[in-house]
């Protein structure tokens, strides 16, 4: 039997059919147009699943469930898709519909993205053996997912996990929830963004130098990489940019520690792309602020191997 995982986004619908062994083996994309109302969205969804089996010669009959992983609040119970701030859901029964468009399939499922993610990284990515993990994702946003007793944590009302708004720094930088000093606000790549572009300004206005200019130049834009690639040709201002980085970093990864004592850790989303690099500047730094260190056992922090997958696959096996 196969499955099929939806990720769902503000710009494009993703879909790809998973295997027995957790491998997807077709994938396929439309953009979301999400300016058009949640059914039309449906329609495509159940177009989309269909075109990947009728592509690869499989029935729909062979496929054991379809997995949707959605941003915002959502109810798998209901199959309703509560909230999402870029689509039109508000208390919309998503799942009902698509088992309108597609009869043929076993089950359904939905599930916030950034726990899906974390769930297709406890089945199938690094944390995979464990029962409980958590996993971190620094892209635009600082995202979360809980794994605990090998079940997705939701809280009462289903939109528990938004681990990037928790303070670490109280009246710190303003964060687009609205509050200040969140660990999105310092963690995510937006976040070292903005430290990089405030530390050129600050060369520039101090007339020191720092190659991060010319590294931005020659990219066309700062990134999540040029300090990190400053770092490495020693250049002193990008030191202290991933330094300052770094110790955000780790605050924020002590604190999930401290708090659920997972097995693993996984970090993905652009700034993982570092990889190792990352995890020797970070992992002595959380160490030093673990809770019972050098007396409990410490969780595993890794990078998440799954990468732009992991939402597919996440969804895939979502209700196994």
């Amino acid at each position: 039997m196969y499955r099929i995982g939806i990720d769902l986004g503000g710009t494009n619908i993703a879909a790809g059919i998973v295997d027995e062994e957790f491998k997807i083996i077709a994938k396929d994309s439309v953009p979301t147009n999400a300016e058009r109302p949640g059914a039309a969205i449906v329609a495509d969804i159940a177009d989309l699943c269909k075109k990947l089996c009728a592509d690869n010669k499989i029935a729909l009959t062979e496929i054991a469930s379809v997995g949707i992983a959605s941003p915002g609040i959502v109810d798998d119970e209901s199959g309703e898709a509560i909230y999402a701030n870029n689509l039109p859901f508000d208390h919309f029964p998503i799942l009902p519909l698509l088992k309108e468009h597609l009869p043929e399939v076993g089950e359904f499922h939905i599930e916030n993205d950034a726990n899906a993610a974390a769930w297709g990284e406890a089945i199938a990515g690094a944390a995979k053996g464990s029962k409980s993990s958590v996993m971190i994702t620094l892209g635009t946003g600082v995202g979360g997912g809980i794994i605990d007793s090998g079940k997705v944590f939701k809280g009462f009302n289903s939109a528990a996990g938004e681990l990037g708004h928790i303070v670490i720094q109280v009246d710190g930088r303003p964060c687009s929830c609205g509050r200040r000093g969140c660990w999105e606000a310092y963690s995510s790549a937006t976040g070292l963004i903005n430290m990089t572009n405030d530390k050129i300004a600050e060369c520039k206005a101090s007339g020191r130098e720092t190659a991060m200019v010319k590294l931005a130049a020659d990219a066309g834009k700062v990134s999540g990489r040029t300090a990190f690639d400053g770092l490495r040709q020693g250049d002193a201002a990008a030191i202290e940019v991933v330094d300052e980085y770094i110790k955000y970093l780790a605050s924020g990864l002590a604190s999930m520690i401290n708090i659920f004592q997972p097995e693993v850790i996984s970090i993905g989303g652009g700034i993982s792309n570092e990889g190792q690099f990352l995890l020797d500047l970070v992992v002595p730094k959380v160490m030093e602020q673990i809770y019972g260190t050098g007396v409990v056992a410490t969780p595993d922090i890794r990078i998440a191997t799954l990468r732009n997958d992991a939402g597919i696959i996440g969804a895939a096996v979502l209700g196994m």
